[in-house]
C-alpha cells in the first residue's frame, strides 16, 4: 500500500513513534521521516516532500496547531494522532480525520488509504 511512499510522523513519545515506524514499514513505506518538536516538524515540512503525514495535536505540552498550518499550506495529506477528545480539534480543522490512540493496524491502513486515494480507489490485498 505504501510501496515508494515518503510519511511524516510528528510525535513526541518515544514508543508510540515506535511503533507507528513499525506499522508503516510493515505497509512498505519506503521512508518514514519523524520529528518531535513543533520547530523540527516544521523545518522538515519545509526542506522535503512528503507523501502523508501523522500529526499528535499536543507536542512536549504544545499545541501543534502551527504545524498542521504548515502540512495544509504543503498541500501534505494528514491525520491527526491524538489521546484526546475529538471535540479539541482547532477551528478550520473540524472533521479532518483523526486517529484515537491507541489505534490498530487495521484503522491506520483505513486512515492512510482514505488520505492517499480520496476517489476510493482499491488497493490490492486490503478490505
Amino acid at each position: 500500500m505504501l510501496t515508494g511512499r515518503s510519511v511524516l510522523v510528528i510525535e513526541d513519545e518515544m514508543l508510540i513513534l515506535m511503533m507507528i515506524e513499525d506499522m508503516l514499514a510493515d505497509l512498505g513505506c519506503e521512508s518514514v521521516t519523524s520529528a518531535a518538536t513543533i520547530d523540527q516538524a516544521i523545518t522538515l515540512i519545509n526542506g522535503q516532500v512528503f507523501d502523508a503525514a501523522m500529526l499528535d495535536m499536543n507536542l512536549n505540552g504544545k499545541n501543534s496547531r502551527a504545524v498542521a498550518d504548515a502540512l495544509a499550506a504543503r498541500g501534505v495529506p494528514f491525520v491527526f494522532s491524538t489521546g484526546n477528545s475529538v471535540h479539541d480539534v482547532w477551528d478550520g480543522y473540524n472533521g479532518h480525520a483523526i486517529l484515537r490512540k491507541p489505534f490498530s493496524n487495521d484503522e491506520l491502513v483505513d486512515m492512510l488509504t482514505r488520505l492517499l486515494f480520496p476517489n476510493g480507489v482499491a488497493i490490492p490485498g486490503t478490505s
